[in-house]
């Protein structure tokens, strides 16, 4: 119910009863002792005229007001020029400096300063932007964003927040206002694990390689073109324990890239069942078992050289062929030619394999090699076959973007060949990361997939004090500072994204979230540690608002009239005068016969 209809009703029933009841009261005195008839009106009036003033006093008229252009100052709003036009009312937010106009009024929050000036339909704000305190009081009005300069530094960064020890990771993100400057990644020890150079643009992506499992934190630097660090943001990660892979090897025969990836595996603590073949019924290796689906089920991973894949009969690719679809992975080594009843076997698969002649020489690339090592550092290897897949994709690449070897999907597995015959040279090169690293890619992407699912939840941290946002929660969920305390996350029903919780730290560092049996670990960054992404933040913040914004520039005149409530106090003093009127006059002898005073007074006032 519309409470002025409802208050109006309870005032009128009450002045009905009180006029009903003086009324009565005056009817069953005798005519001689009734009032005067003057009185019991003016009382009367009085009743109603008191219910009058009571409900303006709830309800005070509106009072017409001329809106304006608020400018709104706020962090930064020293480095916009003049901002404003003459007339406009300025008010300065608690993120504004010191170096402000003289007429600027200093408010708490924005829902402060539109208290005081209601009328507002429009703000400009000026400087960085509305934090997340004033943005739902400006979400009514038009808006228009005055920016201040972006700092230079970072301003996007997308990492992994979990990765397996020993697999490699990306990081990706953007740079504001540093043309010719770079970029670094940085390991907790301080080595340089990669960098680049900024495009136009300033997006970059640089690689790095997890190593033993825990919380980590990585360093991402910005360094301006003489080499000056400018912007510094931490890059937490998780490390988690490496998953144990079980590898069967089948060789048609010994070799050096053999024997350094068997090494490799077994130093990366890769469940290894080598068997090698001599000839003549020859095996090296473990013994030698069935090829059937019970032991290929016991496998992750399938590694076959060119011989051994020659060497199996029809009914073992039969075997083959159902334990790829039930999700074994399959890497095939091309490193010498195959028959052309291979050849037609792997153009089934989708692979197509031709002899390059003479061998071509390649260098390591793709991401594979960090930006600091020199061309020369690293031998050339060869490839002696070539392995192209029209529907299939890249498992590596060299320096020139050229794919080595392809992996299509076979069922519920993944098939891949590579033509990689000397990567064993990285080893003696005394490069056996980029060795490893080629090899770890290639079997954890070719790897039966685990039944491991990823995390649902993503976190989006801030600073603290500001809102963070952590979705793919259960109402309920817990968030526990570095100092232990817990907060209490409850999932907004109005989220566009399922699960979606709000909390403000108030310190920074490592938090843990605990939802549903799970937790995982994040960092909360010191504000002043990443000036120019919270700044950006702020900004894009207060675009999205802007451009969401009510316009008010059609329709209405430049300065249109506007009402608001006018003030109470005027009503309170006049309702309250009139009631202390009625009090008095109720007492009063005014308009009374002076027989009945004279009765109703007690005996000795007689």
């Amino acid at each position: 119910m519309n409470p002025p209809l409802l208050v109006i009703g309870i005032l009128a029933l009450a002045v009905l009863l009180g006029s009903a009841r003086a009324m009565w009261v005056r009817i069953r005195q005798p005519v001689a002792s009734r009032p005067h008839a003057l009185r019991t009106t003016v009382l009367l009036l009085a009743q109603l005229a008191c219910a009058g003033l009571l409900y303006f006093l709830l309800f005070p008229p509106p009072v017409p007001h001329e809106a304006g252009t608020l400018v709104v100052l706020t962090a930064h709003a020293e480095q916009v020029p003049a901002p404003g036009a003459v007339g406009d009312r300025r008010v300065a937010l608690p993120e504004a400096g010191t170096d402000l106009p003289a007429d600027a009024e200093r408010f708490p929050d924005l829902a402060s300063a539109l208290r005081k000036y209601p009328a507002t339909q429009r703000l400009q704000v000026v400087g960085a932007g509305l934090v997340a305190r004033d943005r739902e009081a400006a979400r009514d009005r038009e808006i228009d964003f005055r920016e201040a300069p972006q700092a230079p530094g970072l301003i996007e960064v997308q990492s992994p927040d979990r990765v397996s020890a020993g697999r490699r990771f990306s990081v990706s993100g953007r740079a504001e206002a540093l043309a010719g400057g770079s970029v670094e990644l940085r390991d907790p020890a301080d080595r340089l694990m990669d960098s680049r150079v900024l495009d136009d643009d300033g997006q970059f992506t640089l690689h790095g390689s997890a190593r033993s499992a825990g919380l980590t934190l990585y360093r991402l630097l910005v360094l301006d073109p003489d080499g000056n660090a400018i912007d510094e943001v931490p890059v937490p990660l998780e490390v988690t324990p490496a998953r144990v892979l079980k590898v069967l090897i089948l060789a048609g025969g010994p070799s050096p890239e053999l024997k350094y990836l068997r090494r490799w595996a077994l130093d990366a603590g890769v469940e290894l069942d080598t068997r090698i073949s001599l000839g003549a019924g020859t095996q090296l290796g473990t013994p030698p078992s069935r090829f059937d689906a019970t032991t290929l089920d016991q496998f992750d991973l399938l590694v076959l050289d060119d011989r051994s894949w020659g060497a199996l009969t029809h009914a073992q690719r039969g075997v083959l062929a159902a334990a790829l679809d039930r999700g074994l992975g399959l890497l095939l080594r091309m490193a010498g030619p195959v028959g052309d009843g291979s050849r037609q076997q792997l153009a089934a698969l989708g692979f197509n394999v031709a002899r390059t002649n003479p061998d071509r020489e390649i260098r390591l690339g793709g991401g594979l090699v960090g930006s600091g090592d020199s061309a020369d550092a690293l031998p050339t290897l060869t490839r002696g076959m070539s392995v192209t897949a029209a529907d299939g994709i890249a498992l590596l690449a060299d320096g020139a973007g050229q794919p080595l070897g392809f992996w299509v999907a076979h069922g519920r597995g993944r098939v891949g060949v590579t033509p990689l015959v000397d990567s064993y040279r990285l080893v003696l090169a005394g490069r056996d990361d980029v060795h490893g690293e080629i090899w770890s890619r290639a079997f954890t992407t070719l790897a039966r997939a685990s039944a491991d699912t990823a995390s649902p939840i993503t976190i989006e941290v801030a600073a603290p004090h500001q809102r963070s946002v952590i979705c793919g929660v259960g109402d309920g969920g817990l968030v526990v500072s570095p100092a232990g305390e817990s907060i209490t996350l409850h999932v907004d029903p109005a989220s566009s994204a399922p699960g979606c919780a709000g909390f403000w730290a108030s310190v920074p560092g490592w938090h843990q979230l605990r939802d549903r049996g799970q937790s995982q670990l994040f960092l909360i960054p010191p504000a002043e540690q990443t000036p120019a992404m919270t700044a950006h933040a702020l900004r894009e913040a207060t675009r999205i608002l802007a451009a969401g914004a009510p316009s008010h520039s059609t329709g209405f005149p430049e300065q249109h009239q506007s009402s608001s409530p006018g003030p109470r106090w005027p009503w309170f003093l006049a309702w309250l005068a009139l009631t202390s009127a009625c009090w008095w006059l109720e007492r009063s002898r005014w308009g009374r016969d002076p027989e009945t005073i004279r009765a109703e007074a007690p005996a000795g006032d007689r």
